[in-house]
């Protein structure tokens, strides 16, 4: 493709982003407004102007992105697309630690830990200091030490921090310190490394080799960074570091999709950006070609409510589209059946596909109802974000074997295998050897290699054997054997094959598939004309570096209705996008409340949850849902009265349930096919208008609360509310069908509050 070409496709300032040409550059780029294409073509248009694509480097956030990427760069310029430093930063900060990792301590083949290999390990050392583990949850610890690192600080300064030490000691578990400290040193006695290691140790490299930073500073002439909102502190530095020579840092991203507080993101690196680099050319891609007009408008009257932003106008010129379905349902279940029979019908009267719907919530708790409903109708789904293909136990077993081949001394992936299949070893035995290696200062290899120094008896000569079983997998490696020949014949030899093969039991058999599925996967891997290396070593990097959203459905089917959490949803889009449990105390999440910072990041998450749709989007709350085995009673999210009301349906809108006994409610079906148990109803759902929102208080409803007709309420009348407590009716307002009641309420600290009768649940105290 000629460049002039692909630079007509452009709009003015996508060709303004892609071809500006040296200097610091901020893409701020709305929803749906073309930044992969703009990142592809600015990747194309730089080497097209003579940049060595060596000297450019590219970090995404999913492998899955940056693959997509390379194959769109490839189609304009060729297998020059090949030599770029593309990937994410874990994977790309991998590759580097690689080639210079010795300067830190570590071999070439390091372990990357997953967050399995880390939680048994912190468990590991938390029984070996006689604590209590459930006092110091493993998650809780890491999520610690995760923190720390991600900010730069060392279990040498964290353990010199007072403040640290006083949030411990206020949290009753003051020795996390000690735990940090253990931790980081079992994993470098273990050469292994993880997940925030890949960053942590990045930043240590370049901070005490300044001739290893200068080295990779004069390589990358370009630095660039999708998802930039998403970013750490470290990752942050590190990119900062990298592109200080040239000055050639592009960044991309969106501040109203900043989502991932709780994994360390940092908005302030966004919003701050043209605070580091004064000079800073700034491109604002602002025309969304993904959605309709009306799903940009409202997801911009919803955003505008933030007030930590950068200033943009999205807009749209894609057709109007429909107004915003709102669904009101009595529980949860009814939830379910309520979305599920509208994806049956709107894909039956549309002729649709199952892809091109979507169900999106905020915590995967959620996802029950609309699963079981789904079932009922017959309608293929999949869950993302479940356990993936390489979380299964036959594939981290055969895995930890492969780990273990490559480095004897990961501990983690030896205590998996030593006694798999069963050789007669117990969980005795296994911690003899770990206590006798740190007794020893040895590695756990060094010791099961040399074990007839260390045990005696039968158990002995089992570990030697054993021993002897990895030593002839070395061989194979040091032979220079593929990654898919050494897979191969560690599975047959290992046993793990022949006993997965002899279990006759559907799971057995599906068991001993996954093997052979992972085993294909190796030779597709090694069979890749794309991939440089072919060893064992390059396939687990690989492996290890896979996120959830590279994963693939596994049966071949793909036409499923999509369920997954908002979060997960980040840079995905469907035609057909219903977010669901829009209830105050859900979504906004109770835990978000206490901060406006926090508050502002739920509002992003439905902006950015809003924004995945095409061409239609359906909102639904339930008016009451079962919470650690209670009924409550919900009030719908203030997010539904932040949406400017000329976007959202006020039409009649069906509410069809099953098998309703009440002859009265039925109505003749529609020319729209009903499945067989299924009737319908209508029921009218006014505008919304923005009402006062309520701090929660703890009233509990009297007797079992129903709420009455309130078709007939007038002021004087006496209410019962079930958050707010009993009160007075002091003022009727009505428009039409948007109906409001001004409430006195008796509770302290309530006072009055205007409410939508057509939201809330009023109980008329006679």
């Amino acid at each position: 493709m000629a460049k002039d070409n692909y630079l007509e496709k452009l709009n003015p300032p996508q060709r303004e982003a892609v071809t500006h040409p040296e200097g610091p550059l901020m893409i701020i780029a709305g929803a749906g407004s073309g930044k992969t294409r703009v990142l592809t073509y600015r990747i194309a248009w730089l080497i097209e102007q003579g940049v060595d694509p060596f000297n450019i480097l590219s970090l995404t956030f999913t492998n899955k992105a940056a693959g997509e990427m390379r194959q769109r760069i490839e189609a304009v310029i060729g297998n020059d697309a090949k030599n770029l430093w593309m990937g994410t930063f874990h994977s790309v900060f991998a590759k580097i630690l690689r080639f210079e990792g010795k300067r830190l301590g570590y071999t070439s083949d390091f372990t990357i830990y997953d967050t399995d290999d880390s939680r048994s390990l912190m468990r590991t050392i938390i029984k070996e200091l006689g604590l209590d583990d459930k006092t110091y949850k493993p998650n809780y610890v890491l999520n610690r030490i995760s923190s720390a690192k991600n900010a730069l600080v060392s279990w040498e300064a964290y353990a010199n921090n007072p403040v640290y030490m006083e949030d411990d000691k206020a949290a009753r578990m003051p020795e996390i310190g000690r735990l940090y400290k253990m931790y980081v040193l079992r994993c470098f006695q273990a050469n292994a490394m993880d997940f925030d290691d890949l960053l942590y140790n990045t930043n240590v490299l370049f901070r005490d080799h300044l001739d290893v930073l200068n080295k990779y500073q004069h390589k990358f002439k370009h630095v660039m960074v999708d998802e930039f909102q998403d970013t750490n502190v470290s990752q942050y530095l590190i990119t900062r570091k990298l592109s200080s020579v040239h000055q050639n840092i592009c960044i991309v991203g969106d501040d109203a999709q900043s989502i991932y507080a709780f994994r360390g993101a940092n908005i302030q690196n966004i919003l701050n950006f043209k605070a580091d680099y004064p000079d800073l050319k700034v491109v604002k891609l602002e025309q969304n070609y993904r959605s309709t007009q009306t799903i940009v408008n409202a997801a911009n009257s919803v955003i505008a409510r933030n007030k930590e932003q950068l200033e943009k106008n999205v807009f749209s010129e894609n057709e109007e589209g429909s107004k915003i379905d709102v669904i009101k349902a009595a529980s949860d279940n009814e939830e379910g059946r309520l979305i599920a029979t509208n994806i049956f019908e709107e894909k039956n009267n549309n002729s649709l596909k199952n892809t091109d719907f979507a169900i999106l919530y905020r915590t995967n708790a959620q996802s029950r109802a609309f699963e079981e409903a789904l079932r009922k109708l017959n309608i293929k789904y999949r869950i993302v974000g479940g356990l993936s293909f390489y979380q299964r136990k036959e594939i981290k077993d055969l895995l930890a074997y492969l780990r273990f081949t490559i480095n004897q001394n990961d501990e983690e992936a030896f205590k998996r295998i030593i006694n798999l299949p069963k050789r007669g070893i117990g969980d005795t035995t296994v911690a003899k050897i770990v206590v006798t290696a740190a007794e020893n200062g040895k590695s756990v290899w060094e010791v099961v290699s040399n074990i007839n120094q260390y045990i005696a008896g039968r158990a002995a000569q089992t570990i030697d054997d054993f021993a002897t079983l990895i030593k002839s997998y070395g061989l194979l490696i040091e032979e220079g054997k593929d990654a898919h020949t050494v897979a191969s014949y560690i599975a047959k030899t290992s046993g793990l094959l022949k006993e997965l093969y002899d279990d006759k039991t559907v799971e057995g058999l599906a068991r001993y598939e996954n093997i052979q599925e992972l085993l294909n996967s190796i030779k597709q891997f090694v069979d890749n004309p794309e991939n440089e290396e072919v060893t064992l070593s390059a396939f687990l990097q690989t492996v290890t570096l896979m996120t959830t959203a590279d994963q693939e459905d596994e049966d071949g089917d793909h036409d499923r209705v999509t369920l997954m959490t908002i979060h997960g949803a980040k840079g995905l889009e469907f035609k057909y996008v219903y977010i669901v449990g829009l209830e105050e105390n859900l979504f906004p999440s109770q835990m978000m409340l206490s901060k406006r910072s926090d508050l502002e990041e739920e509002r992003r998450l439905f902006y950015v949850a809003i924004t995945r749709a095409e061409k239609k989007l359906t909102l639904s709350y339930a008016e009451s849902r079962y919470n650690y085995g209670r009924l409550n009673y919900c009030e719908p999210s203030r997010f539904l009265e932040e949406i400017d009301p000329k976007y959202l349906q006020i039409s009649r809108s069906r509410v069809i349930s099953y098998g309703n006994s009440d002859a009265r409610n039925d109505r003749p079906a529609t020319s729209s096919p009903v499945p067989a148990g299924f009737t319908k109803k209508e029921t009218l759902i006014s505008n919304l208008r923005p009402v006062q929102k309520a701090a929660p208080v703890n009233h509990t409803p009297t007797g079992d609360f129903v709420a009455s007709d309130t078709s007939n309420l007038k002021a004087g009348d006496k209410v019962e509310h079930p958050k707010f407590g009993y009160g007075t009716v002091t003022k009727m307002d009505i428009n039409g069908n948007d109906r409001k009641a001004t409430i006195k309420f008796d509770a302290q600290g309530q006072g009055e509050k205007t409410l939508l009768l057509s939201f809330a649940k009023l109980r008329i105290v006679e």
